[in-house]
């Protein structure tokens, strides 16, 4: 039961995380990226932190963590590829690297 509200409060914040990362986008990049597509890289986003650990890191440092989004976004892409999601440009990828970030960190600043 408390787990199934746990998956609804990620549900919220991944509808409010796309929002904001689509209010951010570019025009062009609006239009390149569907609503599944941002969830889909929100998904793939969340497992690639929780695996790299980086979280762990920030958490036990209790400072910032240094983001290679480059590297991210070069993960985002080879994923996407791989699981047939279409070819996506690192360039662009950035951007929603960027701006997931940018979102959690304004989540954070309002708790």
């Amino acid at each position: 039961y408390m787990a199934n509200e746990d998956f609804l409060l990620d549900a919220e914040d991944d509808v409010r995380a796309v929002e904001y990362i689509r209010c951010h986008l570019s025009q062009e990049l609006q239009e390149k990226f569907t609503d599944d597509l941002l969830y889909y890289f929100l998904d793939v986003l969340a497992e690639y932190y929780s695996e790299s650990g980086l979280w762990d890191e920030a958490a036990s440092e209790d400072d910032y963590v240094e983001i290679d989004l480059e590297e991210v976004a070069a993960h985002l892409a080879k994923r996407a590829e791989k699981e047939g999601m279409g070819k996506f440009n690192v360039e662009d990828l950035l951007f929603i690297v960027q701006y997931q970030l940018d979102f959690e960190e304004e989540e954070m600043g309002e708790e």
